[in-house]
């Protein structure tokens, strides 16, 4: 069976078509993508310390008092000098620098992934939080409309002396009532559609239900496998945990000696103000000279910084390693409670179904009593409000379990965009295609063009209503 979530094209207000959204233009995953980016410039950043420096520096000099007792001394000279300097041996410093920085980029990585599947998560929630709060606002809504025929019928019924006061004014408490809860729930719908204009950076329109989700586990040990060989937490918390084992060797070696050529030159010219105490004897108004050698360092005592500088790496490893087994843990836990939340959803549907036909047949059982006055309006209205509460409670039922399946998912490493199909026609961000760019660049003056934001804004995108889809074709 196909791991995808998506096998059927891109449609207009899809699951597929919110996902697709957000993932080129959400703020959050760009974020994370640019972060990325910059922990690959720490491989050359590493990496520059292995090759050699080539400095030059040019100077002019203005003598403004000489010695009384030098009758050579310039009035101004201009000079240039260069060095060039190649590191031979740096005690496995450089070395390991480097491992480190490339362990951090896979650790960088990981992290990515863990960012895209939170965002994806947030726009499923927000995704159906939308449904669900269009299909109680349209429950409601024909709750009142039930209420006001209700009332209606039981004014007519007053007024000719069929029913009570007393049965008017409880229609009437109904429906005032269930006039509050449709402005509660047209308040929930708005947040939930302005909440979906934050993640995917467009208006919801008629969202179509989502598809079945792949790939759910038989059981919370195989969900528990599946993340601890996939979470993304526990892939960067352990690449994490290597690069500060590296980090202990590049502590070490600033106790060991280190290995350098050398090379320089300089250049004076004394602008032919380089005068000489022998009459009529010219001095040679420019000077050169150059030296090369092998440098050798050797640290003696550098007052216990390097000890403490490794036991503080030594330290911070120990911190990595231990939360290894702290994200582990979490995961764990995140795992088996996200796969409890999702089969008791799934439950609680059928229960749910269930009490939806049972309220249904309720109903009309005691509508019909209640012609041949064995019913009171109260009964009919309570019949009304239970049948109202059962299929609120399917619809959040349904929400829930969509969630709770798509959080399990992503808990087990299994809620990015390659997992969920959305691979086409380029879309994948491909975090190696940078590293490779940049990780062998040694060129100074190289340079990116000047940055510009890839998210969308949101303000031209008007106030969201809390009207549903119903409604809106009601009105037209």
């Amino acid at each position: 069976m196909s791991s995808a979530l998506f096998s059927a094209p891109a449609q207009a207000d899809t699951l597929e078509e919110a996902l697709i959204s957000a993932y080129r233009t959400n703020p959050t995953l760009q974020a994370a993508r640019a972060g990325q980016r910059v922990t690959d410039e720490n491989v050359p950043i590493a990496r520059a310390d292995a090759l050699p420096s080539l400095d030059a520096t040019g100077q002019y000099v203005e003598f403004l008092k000489q010695s009384s007792a030098s009758f050579t001394a310039p009035e101004r000279s201009v000079g240039i000098s260069g060095n060039l300097g190649v590191p031979v041996y740096s005690g496995g410093a450089v070395k390991n620098s480097i491992k480190a920085a490339k362990t951090r980029v896979l650790a960088g990585r990981a992290n990515l992934r863990a960012t895209e599947s939170s965002v994806f998560s947030q726009v499923v929630a927000a995704y159906m939080d939308v449904i669900r709060s269009e299909a109680i606002v349209g429950l409601t809504k024909n709750n009142v409309d039930v209420l006001s025929v209700n009332l209606q019928a039981t004014s007519d019924r007053f007024e000719i002396g069929d029913l009570t006061r007393t049965d008017v004014a409880q229609s009437e408490a109904r429906l005032a009532l269930a006039r509050s809860n449709l402005r509660t729930a047209q308040s929930n719908l708005i947040e939930a559609r302005e909440r979906y204009v934050e993640l995917v950076g467009v208006a919801p329109d008629n969202l179509q239900p989502p598809p079945p989700l792949p790939g759910m586990p038989d059981a919370p040990n195989d969900a528990v496998d599946t993340a601890l060989q996939y979470n993304p937490d526990l892939l960067s918390s352990r690449e994490e945990a290597k690069a500060s084992g590296y980090d202990i060797e590049v502590a070490e070696a600033a106790k060991l000696p280190k290995l350098s050529l050398f090379a320089s030159s300089d250049y004076t010219n004394y602008l032919d103000t380089l005068g000489s105490s022998i009459p009529g004897t010219a001095i040679d108004q420019g000077q050169t000279s150059a030296q090369a050698g092998v440098r050798l360092t050797l640290p003696l005592y550098q007052g216990g910084r390097p000890a403490a500088q490794e036991r503080q790496a030594q330290a911070r490893a120990s911190q990595a390693l231990e939360r290894i087994i702290a994200t582990e843990r979490n995961v764990i836990s995140q795992v088996r409670a996200a796969y409890a939340s999702w089969r008791a959803a799934n439950a609680i549907i059928a229960s749910s179904q269930q009490a939806v036909d049972a309220a249904s047949l309720s109903l009309e059982g005691v509508r019909a009593e209640n012609t041949v006055g064995n019913r009171s309006i109260l009964d009919i209205l309570n019949a009304e409000q239970e049948l109202l509460s059962a299929r609120v409670d399917l619809v959040t039922a349904r929400r829930n379990a969509y969630v709770a399946g798509f959080t399990l998912l992503a808990a087990m490493g299994r809620a990015e965009a390659r997992d969920l199909g959305l691979g086409e026609d380029g879309l994948l961000y491909d975090p190696v295609v940078n590293y490779e760019r940049v990780h062998d660049r040694i060129w100074d003056w190289d340079s990116d063009p000047d940055p510009q934001a890839q998210a969308t804004r949101t303000v031209d995108i008007p106030p969201q209503d809390g009207e549903a889809p119903e409604i809106k074709n009601s009105v037209k």
